[in-house]
């Protein structure tokens, strides 16, 4: 069915690397989304009704929360094309984050109130599940199956084909739910082939483990949209692939503080520094800047800014002191790197400046820390002075970044 859609409504499918094709099966998909789960939702919720099924009527709920789901989605793809405004400089993709936040109170609130309703027929009982329309719940609930299953498919074939972290996690959630409809269907079958079973209320544990799952589902939503409201941080592979590339182009010698701005699909920035030798032309070392700047914007479709950190390369003293101090800051903890490195002389004495990236879960104080560094500063040298800043960040594992 996408497939044929896709034709119909996505001018020039095959070129998934475009944005705005990428944006098209974006929101082809979140129809399709919405369509499925509200016409599964109105179904189920008949059902239910219909056969006095309260995990039915909890697994319906579950899938109005879905459609919601893919209202973000399309939103979310929607909004990435958006071009910014005056008001809004760095375009409007943060919307996603708000609207799914909105969604998630809602399923939450969903959830309450159908553990309520499943605790109240588990205490004081109620009418007996599926005592009627039986063979028709069991039909709507096996249409679920396979409609949960196709979207599962299609969303993770497309997920991978576009690198869409949102088709990805959407093809998960179908496949939680096909879990869920199936846990109902269970129950059905076994309360009513198995009269006895109806004395446990059955039906009553069922829709209190559907309304759990639920309330799993929107904390987990929830997670998922304040993380990148409050700046989380960015994909260790987007970054390693960012510095990798950064660091392919000729005289660039290191990379280092790469910072990611996240201001919704399709509105990343990133920024960093790179080290390039002191004594190169400025002219053409910052044409090699411009290029590296515009291979990041074309390949990851980002707004890049690379600063230059002149270093000094051909000087034996500074590369012997340089690879001397990292080699005892790896003694203090493995994970500890330094970069901005030079080493400016005066009357009285030589002046060692650098940086030293701290991992966040370092315990070591900064202070005897740096001091640590001044007394090593020494050792290498009685005439060198040590003057450090402390960055925190992840670090990494290529060492050319030192």
């Amino acid at each position: 069915m996408i497939h044929l859609l896709a034709k119909i409504f996505i001018k020039n499918r095959r070129d998934t690397a475009s944005v705005s094709v990428r944006s098209a099966y974006g929101v082809l998909l979140g129809w399709v989304g919405i369509v499925l789960n509200l016409l599964l939702f109105a179904a189920k919720l008949i059902a239910s009704f219909l056969s006095g099924a309260i995990s039915l009527r909890a697994d319906a709920f579950n899938n109005l929360g879905d459609a919601g789901s893919s209202i973000v989605s399309l939103l979310g793809f929607r909004l990435a094309s958006k071009k910014p405004d005056r008001d809004h400089p760095y375009g409007h993709g943060r919307f996603e984050y708000i609207a799914g936040l909105g969604v998630a109170i809602a399923i939450l609130s969903m959830a309450v109130s159908l553990l309520r309703t499943s605790l109240d027929a588990l205490i004081h009982g109620g009418p007996t599940a599926f005592s009627s329309h039986f063979w028709l719940s069991c039909a709507v609930m096996l249409g679920s199956v396979l409609v949960k299953l196709y979207l599962f498919f299609v969303n993770r074939r497309l997920g991978k084909t576009l690198s869409s972290p949102t088709m990805r996690a959407v093809s998960l959630d179908s496949l939680s739910d096909t879990a869920a409809t199936g846990v109902v269907l269970l129950c059905a079958v076994l309360t009513h082939f198995v009269p006895a079973l109806q004395r446990i209320r059955l039906d009553a544990i069922c829709g209190l483990l559907v309304s759990l799952f639920i309330f799993y589902s929107g904390v987990k939503s929830t997670h998922e949209t304040i993380e990148p409201l409050l700046g989380r941080r960015p994909d260790p592979t987007f970054v390693d692939e960012i510095s990798r590339a950064v660091l392919s182009f000729e005289d660039i010698n290191g990379v280092h503080d790469v910072i990611v701005h996240d201001y919704g699909p399709g509105r990343v920035f990133v920024s960093l520094h790179a080290e390039v030798p002191s004594d190169a032309d400025l002219c053409e070392i910052h044409d090699v800047i411009d290029t590296a700047e515009k291979y990041l914007s074309d390949t990851y479709h980002c707004s890049a800014t690379i600063h230059m950190d002149p270093i000094v390369t051909d000087d034996p003293y500074i590369a012997s002191v340089k690879k001397q101090m990292q080699e005892r800051l790896c003694a203090i903890d493995a994970r500890l790197s330094l970069h901005d490195f030079r080493i400016m002389t005066n009357p009285s004495g030589k002046t060692m400046l650098f940086d030293v990236l701290l991992p966040f879960d370092l315990a070591t104080d900064e202070t005897e820390l740096n001091a640590e560094i001044e007394q090593i500063a020494k050792e290498i040298d009685p005439d060198l002075t040590a003057v450090v800043e402390f960055d925190r960040g992840e670090p990494s594992d290529r060492k050319e970044n030192v």
